[in-house]
């Protein structure tokens, strides 16, 4: 497993693809993130290749999420990751075949775990049956999660620090991350990574968007 607590730059507000998003990344490219990504909406395919294409020239892991409920939603959502040579596929419901796709095209697959309904996500469910869920997905071989920690509808403190407690897998802990106080927590837990996307772009973090950046990179690099 790789380096614990990691940010994942998402260019993304309200679960989808800023249109800008080229533009934001030329000016924060050089921030101490080394993790990168959007949403599989709204921009063109060429765009998005052209945009992770540049990324990996700059030396970023990238990461497309796909916010997507069905098995076909999913696939078309895998089959772009792969287009645009992506590191990881986040998001989807688990279906058997996006994983099978994902081994055979050398894809690290991080499905949801429990109920996802909506866009922007909400995660509903039971904290144990989330957790037997995504321990019954690990023996399929999946590389690990995308939990939407803070969408969930009950306790997301206990959910968080449970389910990377009890799931021996990368977690990545994704949306609603917009306070210093939800980065502590996140310490505690000590996940792979978290995303960051929306507090960005609402300056939750400061005024510039690279400073934000490396103001959570140093927050969280901290004892």
């Amino acid at each position: 497993m790789e380096d614990k607590l990691n940010l994942v730059v998402m260019l993304t507000h309200n679960d989808k693809t800023v249109n800008n998003a080229y533009e934001i990344f030329e000016k924060c490219k050089n921030s101490k993130a080394k993790y990168y990504g959007f949403k599989e909406e709204p921009l063109p395919l060429e765009e998005m290749r052209k945009l992770y294409s540049y990324m990996k020239k700059c030396g970023k892991h990238t990461v497309l999420e796909v916010v997507a409920y069905t098995e076909e939603e999913g696939l078309k959502g895998a089959k772009i990751a792969l287009e645009c040579e992506c590191d990881f596929l986040m998001g989807t419901m688990y279906y058997d075949s996006i994983n099978r796709f994902c081994k055979e095209n050398n894809l690290k697959y991080m499905p949801f775990v429990g109920k996802v309904v909506e866009r922007p996500s909400i995660l509903e469910g039971n904290i144990d049956d989330i957790i037997n869920e995504a321990n019954e997905l690990l023996k399929k071989g999946v590389y690990g999660f995308d939990l939407l920690g803070y969408r969930f509808t009950g306790n997301a403190t206990e959910l968080n620090k449970k389910f990377i407690a009890e799931v021996n897998a990368p977690v990545c802990i994704a949306g609603s991350i917009n306070s210093y106080n939800r980065l502590d927590e996140l310490k505690n837990a000590n996940p792979w990574a978290f995303t960051i996307g929306g507090a960005f772009f609402e300056n939750k973090f400061g005024n510039d968007f690279t400073e934000q950046i490396n103001n959570v990179c140093e927050y969280i690099e901290k004892n």
